[in-house]
């Protein structure tokens, strides 16, 4: 009997808390000096910016020379920079700094979170993570080079630097920051002559496409944006009981960590003390001047806060701990009060270590790149049995056990997964929205081949994420007897694509890599070796043989050779003979084109005798495999099944190579039909035989 497993699912609300706005190669390698920050750097150390030739310091250079300013070309001072859904209220004027104020200065008196004011976008989710940025010098001039100003080299240009997607990108901007009335319009500092916020957040826009890409969003997003590290969420109504332990020791290790209160949640009362209590301390200075979600204690649903401190301090009265939190000047409330407000807690940790063990390890990180098809390698969750087993597959072995482990009777490996969807937020403007996305881990023995459906159907998983959730990314933690194992990323529902990275952390030097259909890093196509066919007598020949050999002769001519349009009459008139899945409507000019310089071995472009019988042996052949998946009689396979079909005529394809037959020859509805069907294999053939000629 079939396993039948349950699969999960959780919504995350972006947080925006904003006014009403319509909706709508340069080398800065990074040396870190303690292994705690080992986990934000790349598989490549070297930042990289793909759209430019030049790295910052030779363009500002270049500019100072010239005594002119930079204006960058790939984020202009227009509407495309701004918004691609509906224009914004307001009439906005570019202007440098040094146009707004007298004296300007990029950083004064270090970066602080008080340097961070919300302005008229829903961006308090980026916020909250740079004022947690502040909090952690090596983090925040790692992500804002501090060798920039106003006075000294200035030439209009700034640079950022952000992880991105497994390294680190150098994101170069103008100064022109969008204004109205002399006024910055996002993000800006108290201090009204100092500018980091505002040219950091213009560079995160870029890096995302618009200003407006950066409305709503969760705070994890930005915080792993900065860091590289990993991140963890927390659904407040299931915390564990550890919370308040698991919070102190994300602190002590310089995690980043946001909790914001659904927009929907019932508000409670909370209750201010106005004795010294242990204190939580949440940046208030993102709050917006106004917003018509406030509560009546001051705390505004959708809205994002950075956790900025955690301590325990003795009430004089009671002489006792309490542990409670202090809402950045002048509230304070109790930590229960705090659970029961607030209804998720993110945390970013610059290691994959546990937040409730003293120990620090040494991880090391496997980053694998991939990506759902439509069709071919989209195929949702377990709960799409016909489609799951299509979906990537990475096979993980853990071979060393962790040092110490917790329980000596049971020792295992230590592993971390970590899921996250690519460029959903740069492509909103194309209505993109983040997919329900999770994994599951199988425990396999051997195979390099991708597992079939079957194996799925008869086998549990031996470990999964607790839920599927709209989350950029959707992390666990595990503890995995050392073996081998196939992890499983897919959307939650089928026919969704988009792309992915698989970051697998480990104590120790396993390995985490694509499962791949062959042991090649090339090309990784492979054909079947079959015995040949012995040549068959003449005194054997059928009857349809000799009536196959007369239509040839007949349509052949003198030169008893037959060319493209010569291949389509007599193949029309064979299959009109026999009982086709589809009339031989594929012999249109295209399939027989394509069909004789595939199969003739001689250089003439046309087809003997014996090269025709070959190429009508591969036709009948592959008519039966069409057929075989043909289930329901409508002369069309399901492009998920193509993969078996291929197999099945001794073709071992990458994954690659599936999704693009899938692109190329599946319908509107995900089918292939029998002329494409036909097409697609007569290609396959004769790459197959180029590539064995070549070898």
């Amino acid at each position: 009997m079939a396993l039948v497993e349950e699969t999960s699912v959780k919504v995350a609300l972006e947080t925006e808390a904003s006014p009403d706005v319509p909706e709508g190669k340069t080398d800065y390698p990074f040396t870190a000096s303690n292994s705690i920050y080992t986990a934000i750097l790349s598989r490549n150390e070297a930042v990289k910016d793909a759209k430019r030739l030049k790295n910052f310091l030779e363009l500002r250079d270049k500019y100072v020379h010239k005594k002119v300013l930079f204006e960058d070309p790939l984020f202009p001072p227009n509407d495309s920079s701004l918004w691609y859904s509906s224009k914004f209220p307001i009439e906005f004027e570019w202007k440098r700094p040094t146009e707004i104020c007298d004296n300007p200065q990029f950083i004064i008196d270090g970066a602080s979170r008080t340097d961070i004011c919300q302005g008229e976008l829903g961006d308090c989710w980026l916020l909250a993570a740079i004022a947690c940025l502040t909090l952690n010098d090596k983090l925040l001039y790692r992500v804002i080079p501090s060798d920039q100003s106003f006075t000294e080299n200035y030439a209009g240009i700034f640079h950022f630097q952000f992880w991105r997607y497994g390294e680190w990108v150098d994101v170069v901007v103008d100064d022109r920051i969008p204004t109205s009335n002399n006024q910055l319009v996002f993000t800006k500092s108290f201090r009204k002559n100092e500018f980091w916020s505002a040219l950091l957040e213009k560079a995160y826009a870029k890096l995302h496409g618009s200003y407006e890409a950066l409305k709503g969003g969760n705070t994890l997003e930005a915080m792993e944006d900065f860091t590289g590290g990993v991140t963890e969420f927390f659904e407040m109504s299931e915390a564990p009981k550890e919370l308040y332990k698991i919070m102190k020791k994300a602190l002590e290790r310089g995690s980043l960590m946001g909790c914001s209160i659904d927009v929907s949640q019932h508000h409670t009362t909370l209750y201010l003390c106005s004795d010294g209590l242990s204190i939580l301390s949440l940046s208030q200075a993102l709050l917006p001047s106004h917003c018509e979600t406030e509560t009546a204690n001051g705390l505004v649903r959708g809205h994002a806060y950075s956790i900025t401190a955690l301590e325990e301090v003795r009430i004089p009265v009671q002489m006792d701990k309490q542990q409670s939190i202090l809402l950045y000047s002048p509230y304070r409330i109790s930590f229960e009060d705090f659970k029961k407000n607030f209804t998720k807690l993110e945390i970013c940790n610059l290691t994959p270590d546990t937040l409730l063990d003293d120990r620090s390890h040494s991880w090391t990180v496997a980053v694998n790149e991939g990506r759902w098809v439509r069709g071919s390698s989209a195929g949702g969750c377990r709960n799409f049995p016909d489609t799951f087993w299509t979906n990537p597959q990475y096979r993980m072995r853990l071979y060393e056990e962790d040092d110490d482990p917790d329980d000596p009777e049971h020792v295992a490996c230590t592993v971390m997964v970590a899921l996250m969807q690519k460029g959903r937020r740069k492509d909103r403007s194309k209505g993109a929205k983040l997919y329900t996305i999770g994994f599951s881990i199988y425990e396999m023995i051997g195979s390099q081949q991708h597992l079939q459906k079957d194996f799925f159907l008869y086998n549990a998983s031996k470990a999964k994420c607790k839920s599927y959730i709209n989350l950029r990314e959707v992390s666990e933690r595990f503890c995995l007897p050392p073996g081998e194992y196939v992890i499983i990323p897919s959307t939650f529902d089928p026919h969704e694509e988009g792309e992915f990275i698989l970051r697998v952390f480990s104590e120790k030097n396993n390995r985490a890599k694509a499962n791949k259909e062959i042991e090649q890093d090339d090309i990784e196509v492979q054909k079947e070796k079959k015995e040949k066919p012995k040549p068959q007598q003449p005194d054997e020949e059928s009857g349809e043989h000799k009536m196959f050999r007369a239509i040839y002769q007949q349509i052949a001519g003198e030169d008893m050779q037959i060319c493209a349009n010569e291949l389509k009459v007599v193949m029309k008139r064979v299959l009109e003979k026999r009982e086709c899945c589809h009339d031989p409507s594929f012999l249109m000019p295209d399939p027989p084109s394509s069909l004789v310089p595939t199969m003739s071995t001689d250089g003439t472009g046309k087809l003997n005798l014996q090269e025709f019988k070959h190429l009508w042996s591969k036709i009948k052949a592959w008519q039966l495999i069409f057929k075989k998946y043909d289930k329901d009689k409508s002369s069309t396979i399901s492009s998920f099944e193509m993969r078996n079909a291929v197999n099945d005529a001794g073709f071992r394809l990458n994954n690659q190579l599936y999704d693009i037959i899938t692109m190329r020859y599946a319908d509107e509805h995900l089918n292939i039909d029998f002329d494409s069907f036909i097409c697609c294999f007569v290609r396959l053939e004769g790459m197959f035989s180029k590539y064995t000629l070549d070898f």
